[in-house]
């Protein structure tokens, strides 16, 4: 497997970015069954980048597009944060990067597959390591909370969801960045919400006006 150098000082983000996007590891040296296409690897980021948006795995129109949320699942998320679709792709702000860089192919149910565990294993901690402005950190859904909430996350992802405020204060006092903890915002999470509607009453406001703050802070 490719090893990826986790340290700030072996290369500079630009550098791993670019060894990331010509990763194919998934096809070549796969944990399982090898990726059933092209590896396409996508993701956005920049050193001055205040907030990270990590989902799981790109969708296929994503991976026809190679531009992330380029989908209704964009949409919704773009909603959520409160922001245009302009300010959502400013990567000197706002960063972009989820467990797995590339679309993992669908199940034998029609569904997305879980993000490829190879990816996240080689190249996540190497690329935190890089991003030493991030002060908000937007976690989409389970294999996202697994690595950025550690024993904060429960083990059903409503429950980690509704717990948002105590995350918030523990994860901005000991990890020095917010991180707020999201279903995904695929369409087919629409019962969910109806289901829930202290998300869209209670954290969205709250999500928002954090979103909001971050991007005033790097105008």
């Amino acid at each position: 497997m490719q090893e990826a150098c986790a340290l700030p000082e072996c290369s500079s983000l630009e550098d791993y970015l670019g060894r990331v996007r010509r990763c194919t590891i998934c096809r070549d040296d796969p944990l399982g069954a090898p990726l059933p296409h092209e590896p396409r690897p996508t993701l956005s980021a920049s050193e001055s980048a205040t907030i990270l948006i990590a989902g799981q795995a790109p969708g296929l129109r994503v991976h026809e597009t190679g531009q992330s949320f380029n989908d209704r699942s964009g949409d919704r998320l773009r909603e959520w944060m409160g922001i245009n679709r302009q300010t959502f792709y400013e990567s000197e702000r706002i960063a972009i990067a989820a467990m797995g860089f590339c679309f993992p192919g669908y199940d034998r149910h029609g569904g997305d597959l879980p993000p490829r565990r190879e990816c996240a294993p080689t190249w996540r901690d190497g690329l935190m390591a890089r991003l030493p402005n991030i002060r908000l950190v937007l976690s989409i859904g389970l294999y996202s909370q697994r690595y950025h909430l550690g024993a904060l996350r429960q083990p059903r992802m409503t429950d980690t969801v509704k717990n948002w405020q105590a995350i918030l204060a523990v994860t901005s006092e000991e990890q020095g960045r917010a991180v707020i903890p999201l279903p995904h915002p695929s369409w087919r999470n629409t019962g969910w919400l109806r289901k829930n509607p202290w998300f869209e009453a209670e954290l969205l406001p709250v999500l928002r006006r954090s979103v909001a703050a971050e991007l005033d802070c790097v105008e």
